[in-house]
């Protein structure tokens, strides 16, 4: 079970970094966009045309691209103020229970993106000023949830048999 782990583990941190990076891209994008847009505005009296649909989107692609990398790393937010009430296997539980509720609801949004993502891309579903296609951001948004239902299942089962082993 070690080299398994071990090899899934390698290649999801992989991945999720390589998306994180993307993600890092992303918020260089909106960065520049926004910083062009209010240079555009103020020095030249000639605002760009659809700044807001960029960032927006923009901004789907950044979260999505780095949540992943985030959830392999589990460097969310925690709040652990029932810590040490709840002991050993409190935390036991509630370390499972948050990863299925979170595996379950993103698997949902996957699946919902998923059927977002093909109905756009036939329809020829796009943005209002820019006319910019919506698809691509819905398949990224499909994506990155469900690399984070893999690393969701990937972390209950090392809870469940190497840390649960102990």
């Amino acid at each position: 079970m070690r080299n398994h782990s071990d090899r899934w583990s390698t290649d999801l941190d992989r991945t999720t970094y390589c998306l994180a990076i993307i993600g890092g891209l992303c918020l260089l994008a909106i960065v520049a966009i926004v910083s062009a847009g209010v240079v555009a505005r103020y020095a030249f009296g000639s605002p760009l045309l659809g700044v807001n649909e960029i960032v927006q989107l923009t901004a789907v692609a950044l979260v999505m691209s780095a949540l992943p990398y985030c959830t392999f790393r589990e460097e969310h937010v925690a709040v652990d103020v029932f810590e040490t009430m709840l002991g050993r296997w409190g935390r036991f539980a509630g370390d499972i229970l948050t990863r299925l509720l979170s595996a379950s609801i993103l698997s949902v949004l996957t699946y919902r993106a998923v059927l977002k993502a093909l109905d756009a891309w036939k329809w020829g579903d796009a943005t209002n000023m820019l006319r910019m296609p919506i698809w691509p951001f819905y398949t990224i948004l499909a994506l990155g949830a469900g690399l984070c239902v893999l690393v969701f299942v990937f972390q209950l089962v090392l809870i469940l048999f190497v840390r649960g082993a102990k």
